[in-house]
């Protein structure tokens, strides 16, 4: 069996952490896709995470750089699993000792919007952006976060999916909503070993006895 290529190490302590993903992407360019988007997310910068400024280029202009166009093809095209990875990443958290969840911590559920004009990419639609405090076209992901006060994460996220993707609307069997969404997120985050006291959301979701 061919030896590994060596991959070029992520900066400081992020390399250690990055490696114990190292198993879960069958390629070198994907174990340094990897590397360089969590360098990416984690390293100080002066404007938004997008590709180019995660990359440190600049907007734009810099949109067509080697580095750019290599994290963005990680992102969207390289065939790794995100649940994979995600899940890992749970793995370590609850081996840990100062991250490792107990039944007296706490499963808080909440969305993110955000706009996004057009019709083609999935799950978008025209709904309310809390991010934007308005109605508008965009996409809204709901989210799962453990925390006991002292520490938390993000557990597992969902696209919702507006009704106009369905044919039969609200009827169809496929359909649905947030509530919905949220409570099979905080079951499957209790079932990957995320105990906690409680359940809790905002008003939102208050519409729903389920």
């Amino acid at each position: 069996m061919t030896a590994r290529r060596p991959c070029p190490p992520a900066p400081g302590p992020v390399e250690d952490y990055a490696a114990r993903f190292d198993d879960l992407f069958f390629s070198l360019a994907q174990r340094r896709g990897f590397r360089e988007y969590l360098t990416g997310l984690l390293a100080p910068r002066e404007r938004n995470k997008t590709i180019t400024c995660m990359a440190g280029a600049e907007p734009v202009a810099g949109a067509g750089m080697p580095g750019v166009q290599r994290l963005q093809f990680f992102l969207s095209e390289s065939p790794w699993e995100e649940e994979l990875v995600n899940d890992r990443r749970l793995e370590l958290l609850r081996e840990e000792l100062a991250t490792a969840p107990h039944d007296g911590g706490v499963i808080v559920i909440d969305d993110s919007g955000d706009r996004k004009d057009g019709t083609a990419t999935a799950h978008v639609g025209r709904q309310w952006l809390g991010r934007l405090g308005k109605t508008d076209n965009g996409i809204v992901t709901v989210t799962t976060v453990w925390t006991d006060g002292r520490v938390y994460y993000p557990l597992h996220a969902t696209p919702y999916t507006t009704v106009h993707h369905f044919a039969r609307g609200r009827s169809d069997p496929a359909f649905r909503t947030k509530p919905q969404l949220a409570a099979a997120l905080a079951a499957r985050g209790k079932e990957a070993g995320f105990g906690c006291r409680a359940v809790v959301a905002d008003c939102a979701y208050s519409v729903s006895d389920d």
